[in-house]
């Protein structure tokens, strides 16, 4: 047998500049614009894609798309796009998310209400674009389930889901940042796995944008309190138990909520 053939010095030590280079650029800081045109983007391809399925089985009837293909179609998504602009933005694409590391104290205060404000434009966006293309956008609207004391239980609804994934976001993220095989397959089978089992009461949107963009588009705004409150209120209780089982962020994940993790390389 021919005896394997063993890296040189010099390309070891070119394979760790590589390697360096490239924990270089996902961590590194980027402008705020860069970031805020990942959130618009992002946000608006999560909310075709979770209101799309709705809007796109009224208007070719016979509700083509299942339940769970409408629920696994976001998380899948939302691991694709973590995978792809995690590094560049956070890829937040939730204002639950972006409260939620600022609460944790490793997002900018300042960038709070731009991350915020392209958030909700992507959402309105994607539903004006649902409109446009196949009309009656409300289908694709999430709603309380409509029993006696429907509101109350989608809000608890809510509120847990939103705390269970804003939980797994936390531990997973690099600072403020959702990157890397982690964070892509945790946090995008969460969103799927929710769904799979409470999308029948609340729609399980976890995500004041997701609800909020297509209600403004269609003027239905039933329940629309329940997809404000709720995530808020669970992202805060995720925030609390995070603290209270790893406390105060560290220096490392406050220097990789800076873009300062790794030292920049010169050629």
């Amino acid at each position: 047998m021919a005896d394997t053939i063993q890296p040189t010095d010099e390309e070891r030590a070119a394979a760790r500049h590589y390697l360096m280079r490239f924990e270089v650029d996902t961590l590194r800081s980027r402008p705020l614009w860069i970031r805020l045109i990942i959130e618009l983007i992002g946000t608006f391809i999560l909310v075709t894609v979770a209101a799309g399925s709705g809007v796109i089985n009224h208007y070719a009837g016979g509700n083509p798309i299942s339940r769970t293909a409408a629920v696994i179609a976001p998380g899948a998504v939302v691991m694709a796009m973590i995978y792809a602009w995690g590094p560049l933005s956070g890829l937040h694409i939730n204002p639950a998310v972006t409260f939620a590391f600022t609460g944790r104290g490793v997002f900018p205060m300042k960038w709070v209400v731009p991350y915020w404000v392209v958030q909700f434009a992507g959402a309105i966006g994607a539903g004006l674009f649902l409109q446009w293309m196949f009309g009656d956008v409300a289908a694709g609207g999430n709603y309380p389930i409509s029993t006696p004391g429907g509101e109350w239980k989608s809000l608890v609804m809510e509120a847990l889901l939103t705390a269970i994934l804003v939980s797994i976001i936390l531990n997973t993220a690099t600072g403020h940042r959702s990157i890397g095989h982690n964070a892509a397959i945790a946090v995008g089978s969460t969103v799927a796995l929710l769904g799979l089992f409470a999308s029948p009461i609340s729609g399980a949107s976890m995500n004041p944008a997701r609800t909020l963009g297509p209600d403004i588009v269609s003027t239905d705004f039933t329940g629309w309190w329940v997809y404000v409150a709720g995530p808020v209120i669970g992202a805060a209780i995720a925030v609390i138990i995070i603290g209270l089982v790893r406390g105060l962020p560290g220096r490392a994940e406050q220097a990789a909520a800076e873009g300062d993790a790794l030292p920049e390389i010169t050629t």
